[in-house]
């Protein structure tokens, strides 16, 4: 690595899922030096938001993102290509590796959206990674025979695990791009006999509805995981139907916990339907009341975090640090309930429910009822503005293509049967994909 950098540099590196990316990403992390990975496809105002904040001197991008970088017109650093001569940067001899402070030092900042407009560097430590990764690898049984089919990108913290997992383990990683072209994912697992997939619950809609995935044999696939938000049952349990003698672990985690907090044993998934399951090893996850005690069965408090997965803070942002981290607890503000056995069900995160006259409605309830009409491949519910209610349920629905008898009555009348009739949406609106970030996660904000 370039011989000025110190492990108290920060940088760049703008790549899809790609060979770039991962020589590129290791070797930082190696050379002692902070590796922040970003999504190509962000504004030249957000990239230079990320460059200014961090004081970034060296940049490594895929040679069809250099114009871009180049047209912020920053001449005190450094960039450089896959088109770039290595031998250039490169050099033999110590690395900063015996320097490395473990457990204080950070490895990566992985950038997340912020309340403010601007998204919030979250520092994670080498510590963070190797405990988060050791937890993944035990609970996963991950060994050197496993292949998995990535379509989650290496610079969302989900995708960032499955390359820590399956390089610790020296298991191999099937790269797919091309996720607009659903069908060519089903080909892949088998093509290259995958053992695992991980996937967001936008990426399992997709698949169960609009590919032959539900009349294909996966002779070879071992496991899949789940995270990134709450699949509707409806289609966990289609994944059960046709992935028989397949492992489906269900999880939960965020950013800020270096990816994965928790996860369900798979043979609970029926029992324990909908659960997130309980902490991971090494992880202590609570659910605390407002005053700071642990709730009772079926009682709704805040899942509360703990262990050496939790991340040092938010880079150069105190305020929202000790927001969320307070005497060594990670406050995810995800508002959850438990069973009498411990395990854990999200219920909604607080910002996202819905007050109509008075009455807290949870959007995902009347999600997983639209989502059980075989039409509707996404839905996703919010509160709008209502000068008498407060709020009014709105839903916006994608539906399979030359399926028109599914308009706002046929949904209407659905939901009539179902929900009482202060949960039944008011508005419906037909979109023919929802916003999403490029992780596949529903931006919510656009919609309102």
């Amino acid at each position: 690595m370039n011989k000025n950098l110190s492990k108290k540099n920060a940088v760049l590196l703008v790549s899809e899922n790609s060979n770039f990316f991962i020589e590129n990403y290791f070797g930082i992390i190696k050379s002692g030096a902070i590796c922040v990975p970003i999504n190509p496809a962000l504004s030249s105002n957000e990239i230079k938001y990320i460059i200014d904040s961090l004081n970034i001197k060296v940049i490594f991008t895929q040679n069809k993102f250099c114009e871009k970088i180049k047209s912020l017109n920053y001449k005190n650093v450094e960039i450089y290509t896959d088109k770039s001569d290595l031998n250039i940067i490169c050099y033999e001899g110590n690395n900063n590796t015996d320097n490395i402070n473990i457990k204080e030092d950070v490895a990566v900042i992985l950038f997340t959206s912020g309340s403010t407009g601007n998204p919030k560097g979250v520092m994670l430590t080498h510590y963070n990674l190797i405990s988060n990764t050791n937890s993944i690898i035990e609970y996963l049984k991950l060994t050197n025979n496993d292949r998995v089919e990535t379509v989650l990108p290496f610079y969302y913290c989900y995708g960032t695990s499955i390359l820590h997992t399956h390089f610790r383990v020296g298991g191999s990683l099937v790269i797919n791009n091309k996720f607009m072209f659903p069908q060519t994912v089903i080909e892949d697992i088998n093509n290259y006999n995958c053992t695992g997939f991980s996937g967001v619950p936008s990426n399992y809609q997709i698949l169960l509805r609009m590919t032959d995935m539900k009349n294909t044999k996966f002779p070879t696939l071992r496991y899949i995981t789940q995270a990134g938000g709450k699949l509707p049952e409806i289609f966990i349990k289609q994944l059960i139907d046709i992935l028989d003698g397949v492992e489906i672990f269900i999880m939960y985690g965020q950013t800020e916990a270096t990816a994965r907090l928790s996860y369900l044993p798979p043979y609970l998934i029926k029992e324990k339907m909908n659960s997130i399951g309980r902490g991971i090893k090494g992880t202590q996850l609570q659910v605390l009341n407002s005053q700071g005690n642990k709730v009772k069965v079926g009682e709704i408090g805040e899942v509360v975090a703990s262990g050496g997965n939790i991340m040092k803070g938010y880079f150069n942002d105190k305020q929202a640090t000790n927001k969320v981290l307070r005497q060594g607890c990670l406050y995810t503000g995800d508002l959850a309930r438990v069973d009498d056995d411990g395990y854990i069900y999200i219920v909604a995160r607080e910002k996202n429910i819905i007050k109509s006259g008075g009455i807290r409605i949870s959007p995902k309830e009347i999600e997983d009822i639209i989502l059980q009409i075989p039409e509707v491949v996404e839905c996703v519910v919010i509160g709008v503005l209502d000068d008498i209610l407060g709020e009014a349920v709105k839903a916006f629905v994608v539906i399979v293509a030359d399926k028109p008898f599914v308009d706002f009555k046929y949904i209407l009348d659905f939901c009539k049967k179902q929900l009482p009739s202060y949960k039944i949406p008011r508005y419906i609106e037909f979109l023919r994909t929802l916003p999403k970030n490029s992780s596949g996660k529903v931006l919510i904000k656009q919609l309102k």
